[in-house]
């Protein structure tokens, strides 16, 4: 079988990494290259099938059978066609996905760099060959050096097994007695909600440039090139003035109320499977491409930051009204809900709620316009 032009660079690419003796350093590279694939894909001690299969022991490996995942049938169809995992398959696979399996589910847009792609395949064969979820041994150095060290409330009794050592301070809180009181470096690792008024926020800036190429390395592969979503992830932009629609569209721009909210959550959960990853002006930079992506800035070198943060509003922010729950009588003097003058009968289905996409796919009831 003759190889493609691209397959024979990249296969010498690969080769000529091992032979430079800087095949550890590809490996390295290879790591933080894989912080595009973390979105969907896991490795390592314990991998699991996320949104893609887990890529433990891919080399060698027929496409489209790790056991618990749900392939497409372009995918299954090419493993039946013979399609095995090695290093130039995998090449044109990344490179571009749904050119190399036309009908795959995979939304990853490709790895233009052929040495990024030279790079991932060095990382991903440190984790085949080993058996399933093994790492490499700098890893594991690496794990172990950060383990913690002894608890010395804790000391190892007859037959190896684990007790409170003698000298150890039994808690007196609680029922059980047990835990103890969170140090102050613990709480602020946990502590980092940010409040609409600015109260929380981080000294930092970043970029609308910026923060456009994060996005198209560490957010793009889930929420599309401009924000417009991709597959089942959410869009981020567009939607303005279609709340009161059949259909409205929840974006950033359309619905959130507060710029915190945002700032808050891609440092806090993104990237996907690879959460609190982001440095704090890495978390500006993305805001502020999110903001102009909703053409709420529109200057590529608008640059967001501590100080200006709190000037900045989302078009959707005054229609949200304070939550005044506990002001109102149920709540205030503690009533007991009302259960007088109810509807009498079965309660009954009287409309398909299409515009939510929730109703099951049943029959009708005949003669009627109800399901059951």
């Amino acid at each position: 079988m003759s190889r493609s032009p691209s397959a024979l660079l990249l296969a010498g690419a690969i080769a000529a990494l091992i032979d430079s003796g800087s095949y550890a350093q590809g490996v390295d590279i290879g790591e933080k290259v894989f912080r595009k694939c973390k979105a969907c894909h896991a490795v390592g001690d314990g991998a699991k099938n996320r949104v893609g299969p887990h890529l433990n022991d891919i080399f060698g490996r027929k496409a489209g059978t790790v056991d618990g995942f749900k392939y497409s049938k372009a995918m299954t169809a090419a493993g039946e066609n013979g399609l095995e995992w090695d290093a130039q398959s995998i090449g044109r696979f990344v490179a571009k996905p749904r050119d190399a399996i036309r009908g795959t589910k995979m939304a990853f847009a490709g790895m233009e760099k052929e040495e990024d792609r030279a790079s991932l395949i060095a990382y991903l064969k440190t984790f085949s060959g080993r058996g399933a979820g093994r790492q490499p041994e700098k890893k594991k150095a690496a794990v172990a050096a950060e383990k913690p060290t002894a608890n010395p409330a804790i000391a190892t009794g007859a037959e190896g097994k684990k007790e409170l050592a003698k000298n150890a301070e039994v808690p007196g809180h609680g029922t059980f007695h047990l835990g103890r009181v969170a140090l102050d470096e613990e709480i602020t690792a946990w502590d980092i909600d940010i409040r609409p008024d600015g109260a929380g926020l981080p000294d930092g800036r970043g970029t609308v440039s910026l923060g456009e190429s994060i996005y198209t390395e560490r957010c793009a592969a889930c929420h599309g090139d401009f924000g417009d979503g991709r597959d089942r992830w959410p869009a981020l932009a567009g939607g303005q003035g279609s709340l009161m629609k059949e259909r409205p569209e929840k974006t950033i721009g359309s619905y959130w109320p507060y710029l915190s909210t945002v700032y808050d959550y891609i440092r806090r959960a993104m990237p996907f499977g690879d959460a609190r990853s982001l440095t704090d002006d890495e978390v500006y930079a993305l805001t502020a491409y999110v903001l102009y992506l909703n053409d709420i800035v529109t200057e590529e070198d608008f640059e967001l930051s501590s100080e200006n943060f709190t000037a900045l509003h989302l078009p959707n922010e005054d229609a949200f009204i304070p939550d005044d729950r506990a002001q109102e009588g149920h709540y205030a003097n503690r009533n007991e809900p009302c259960m007088n003058d109810c509807i009498p009968g079965k309660a009954k289905v009287t409309m398909r709620a299409r515009v939510l996409d929730v109703t099951p796919d049943s029959e009708t009831v005949e003669g009627t316009d109800t399901i059951e």
